[in-house]
């Protein structure tokens, strides 16, 4: 598969923090549709991947493609600008302010003289929240404060707002820590709603119970380097677990 048919395409990379390397020879392609799962321990290098993907650290070597053209993230808001888009687990939403605020945070749309549009952020909330979000309580509007929504709705706000500025690529990082299982489910319905919309995303979690079943791919990191890439359609779920407990140990020995 050529470079131009990925979304993105990390070759060679490393990163170092003085003489730590959190990274060693990553290599990485992520497909239009395709959900990948990003898995291994604390200190396996998830974070420092996504902050490279992201714009917040540069690549200490290696090169970044974004839907085949060679890029240079020298900030988050440039990554941004291509289409990446990332939602944390703290989910970086104002609970104090009403959906249609959050929704176009730094992103507004103004009127002549550059007066905000108020009315017209209001309708693309609505459309937002009852179309691509799928919120069918009339309890919800845009204008309920964020701070009134669950954690799997917050997380489907943030989601939401990614998709509504066209991002190509999503990275989902630990969206369903300290979710019900109810608001787990809520969340994986979301990210559903990605691949079936031909966007792409990166989910990073621990618990591989939440991401084998939405994941066409799982990647395992350990140690800073890619030790096992699997499809969801060649391991069971408890398969995958042991095949990661056998590369952490491998890692151990070695």
């Amino acid at each position: 598969m050529s470079e131009t048919q990925h979304v993105l395409s990390l070759r060679g990379i490393r990163k170092n923090f003085g003489r730590i390397e959190a990274l060693r020879a990553i290599d990485l392609d992520i497909d239009p549709g395709e959900i990948v799962a990003l898995v291994g321990d604390n200190g396996a290098g998830k974070s420092t991947l996504i902050k490279i993907i992201t714009g917040v650290h540069p690549p200490s070597a290696g090169e970044i493609h974004f839907k085949g053209e060679r890029v240079r993230f020298r900030d988050v808001r440039a990554s941004r600008a291509r289409g990446i888009e990332a939602v944390y687990q703290e989910r970086a939403l104002g609970d104090k302010q009403e959906m249609w605020r959050n929704i176009f945070a730094g992103r507004e749309v103004t009127r002549f003289l550059g007066f905000l549009d108020i009315a017209e952020q209001k309708r693309r909330s609505e459309t937002l929240l009852r179309g691509r979000m799928g919120f069918t309580s009339r309890a919800i509007t845009v204008d309920s404060e964020v701070g009134g929504l669950s954690g799997g709705e917050k997380q489907g706000v943030a989601i939401g707002r990614a998709l509504f500025f066209d991002a190509e690529l999503i990275i989902l990082d630990e969206p369903t820590m300290g979710l019900s299982l109810m608001e787990t489910e809520k969340v994986l319905g979301f990210v559903r709603n990605i691949r079936d919309r031909g966007k792409s995303a990166i989910f990073i979690d621990h618990n591989i119970f939440h991401v084998y079943d939405v994941a066409d791919r799982f990647i395992v990191l350990d140690r800073g380097q890619i030790v096992g890439r699997f499809r969801h359609d060649e391991l069971t779920r408890e398969q995958l677990v042991e095949r990661m407990i056998e590369l952490h140990r491998a890692g151990q020995v070695a």
